[in-house]
């Protein structure tokens, strides 16, 4: 009996040495719901689930956009795709990441951000390499990362002046997916278009809603995932409308 107590002990150091570590939980919500079993506690059992989605979406995130990347460069083309919407996209991920950053928000609230302005600066990179050339593509891999870097520094870019920016997201957001968009509905189709990327991005955006409300509070934030939710659910959709469309266009291609 002692013996299965002591590894009972063990089982709840470990796990509660891996809560702590990735800050699942406080102290207090960890001795309530795993020691005391305590599961009718919804405030600490809200704040669990939203801490492990977030990590979810930061995990996920970091490959979220190589199918798209993989379609472009495997496909030798960029066609479909709105270098214009990929832009105004990486701007928006950039100015939210750089925001929550600034503002000492848990990694978990953002932590995509980061991979999704890589992933996204990529695609952009790319869009330009197919389509106007190597030279425009470097320079602009150089600019993005020196003005991130400026972002980044809080005697430039401090909070108040984030906060302008992050409220621009909204705008950037909507006009960047829409002329995707619109792009889709004249073409028939959605190119080349990666119909997983565009999925998980639109579930993403739906989870962070929640993640949002929890570990921020921050009405801008929160809006701004409603509003991404909503216009990724659109391009999502088209992409499975156009599916037989955007498949016999490939087909022509080919032969």
């Amino acid at each position: 009996m002692a013996g299965n107590l002591l590894r009972e002990n063990d089982v709840i150091e470990i796990l509660r040495d891996g809560v702590f570590k990735l800050k699942l939980m406080t102290p207090k919500c960890f001795e309530d719901l795993v020691v005391k079993g305590n599961l009718n506690n919804l405030v600490c059992m809200k704040a669990f689930l939203s801490k492990v989605l977030g990590l979810g979406i930061v995990v996920g995130s970091s490959l979220v956009k190589l199918p798209q990347v993989l379609k472009i460069m495997f496909g030798g083309s960029a066609e479909g795709i709105s270098f214009l919407s990929v832009f105004l996209e990486l701007v928006a991920i950039t100015l939210s990441g750089v925001y929550s950053f600034s503002n000492g928000f848990p990694f978990s609230a953002y932590g995509e951000s980061v991979f999704l302005a890589v992933q996204t600066a990529l695609i952009a990179m790319l869009v330009l390499w197919f389509s106007t050339g190597k030279l425009q593509s470097l320079v602009f891999v150089t600019l993005y990362s020196g003005a991130v870097y400026l972002a980044l520094d809080p005697k430039l870019c401090p909070v108040s002046l984030l906060w302008y920016g992050q409220a621009a997201n909204i705008p950037m957001i909507i006009l960047g997916k829409f002329i995707q968009i619109i792009s889709n509905f004249r073409n028939g189709h959605t190119g080349q278009l990666s119909a997983i990327t565009t999925i998980l991005l639109a579930l993403g955006a739906i989870a962070r809603i929640f993640t949002s409300i929890q570990e921020t509070g921050d009405q801008l934030v929160i809006l701004t995932y409603i509003i991404s939710s909503t216009v990724n659910s659109i391009i999502a959709l088209q992409v499975l409308w156009y599916w037989n469309a955007t498949t016999e266009v490939s087909k022509r291609k080919t032969e």
